[in-house]
């Protein structure tokens, strides 16, 4: 119990329900971990059916890439306006729709007979999860704003490569045992699941958990040195993680090129997912310690790039996977507080909202990318090698932020 609750409570005062409502914000924030987990695995569910979709509906690669990508197209269009949508209908609501839209999403894609009704299926349903990963994001800063947020945020996280993790080890198999069909409605049932646990376990709270008021929204226009910090902070960490999943998605092809099963491949590639869950925060630790996040982000990704390049050659490949899971972990961290050490806090939820969209732009442009060098190159270790040039790439991104950053601060030092 924090200080300010034993002032409260002091002269005899009833005593807050201050214990339930730490009990309740872990709870929620289970409740929110269960259901983001839904997006990882349903994005990851076209990348673990891959070579099944592309026999029976006659795919090819790059429409395949494509599939993957337009997932995480709508967020370019709708990451700014999402926290609007939520601000006007309630967050619960609206991510509860999001929800809905995953399931329909899921639902039109298991039954499609062509590329066009596929196509039509995951576009819905990433529009659900885009605009359901902006709010619950947002909800878990409401729930936490007394303390703790940054553990919460960093738990949140973790669902994604869960949700990947997952769908690599699950959905092969389940695919290989029934049908794909089945493996794209079993990603429709674990939106359901989080569509019943937001519609009647998650509350929204009573107020803010530290008792202060909400602070008044800034809503002056970004400065284009912002948007600009926002751009290139996005561009990099659009690099990076556009770069691990080209490799989670068209890793089964090159494993099943060597002689691995669908089923197989799924269990090497959900090794390396897997391991991000410990390497990532290991590699938030590092670069806390010490202090250096460019020498951490730059040799992190030097490395990443080097082990992906390996993919191809080595004869052991659930050590190669492993060894990626491992190398990507140092990065993240020091990229995701680029923006927060550089931006004034009263614009720093616009300017990572230009971040997400840049992001998102990436994460679907790079998917397709690599299904177009699939197809041209006709070789299963092609669109590894590119993501690890795309790895590479990352570097790129955080120099341009850092000349920004130092042209802002010289600037304003002129004034």
């Amino acid at each position: 119990m924090t200080d300010s609750h034993s002032r409260a409570s002091a002269g005899g005062a009833p005593a807050p329900r201050r214990p339930a409502a730490l009990t309740n914000r872990w709870v929620v924030l289970a409740i929110v971990f269960v259901t983001r987990t839904s997006m990882g695995y349903q994005f990851q569910a076209i990348a673990s059916v891959g070579p099944l979709l592309v026999t029976d509906l006659g795919l090819s690669w790059t429409q395949l890439g494509s599939l993957l990508g337009l997932y995480m197209l709508p967020g370019a269009f709708l990451a700014l306006p999402a926290g609007i949508l939520g601000q006007r209908l309630g967050e619960r609501r609206t991510v509860g729709g999001s929800l809905a839209l995953m399931v329909a999403g899921g639902v039109i894609t298991a039954a499609a007979h062509g590329y066009a009704p596929a196509l039509a299926g995951r576009l819905v349903a990433g529009i659900g999860a885009v605009l359901m990963n902006v709010l619950l994001a947002k909800m878990v800063a409401d729930w936490f704003a007394g303390g703790e947020m940054s553990t919460a945020m960093a738990i949140m996280l973790t669902s994604w490569p869960v949700g990947l993790g997952l769908a690599a080890a699950t959905l092969g198999v389940l695919a290989t045992r029934t049908s794909w069909r089945t493996a794209i409605l079993a990603t429709a049932a674990v939106a359901a699941l989080g569509l019943v646990l937001i519609a009647f376990a998650y509350r929204d709270p009573p107020r803010r958990p530290d008792g202060r008021a909400a602070p008044v929204e800034d809503r002056s226009r970004p400065s284009a040195w912002e948007i600009a910090l926002g751009t290139s902070a996005g561009f990099a960490w659009g690099c990076f993680n556009a770069s691990l999943v080209a490799v989670i998605a068209f890793g089964p092809g090159l494993l099943m090129a060597r002689g691995v099963s669908l089923a197989d491949a799924g269990y090497i590639v959900s090794a390396a997912i897997l391991l991000t869950m410990v390497s990532v925060p290991l590699g938030g630790l590092l670069t806390d310690r010490l202090g250096r996040p460019n020498l951490v982000i730059v040799a992190g990704s030097v490395v990443a790039a080097s082990v992906m390049t390996l993919l191809p050659v080595l004869d052991h490949s659930l050590l190669a996977f492993c060894l990626v899971g491992l190398a990507i972990g140092a990065p993240p961290g020091g990229i995701m507080t680029l923006l927060p050490r550089a931006v004034a806090p009263a614009q720093l939820a616009t300017s990572f909202g230009i971040y997400y969209t840049v992001f998102y732009v990436m994460m679907a442009a790079i998917q397709s990318a690599a299904g177009v060098v699939r197809d041209v190159s006709g070789s299963a270790a092609a669109p590894v090698l590119f993501a690890a040039v795309v790895m590479a790439a990352t570097i790129l991104g955080l120099a341009l932020f850092r000349l920004l950053e130092y042209a802002a601060r010289r600037r304003a030092a002129a004034r």
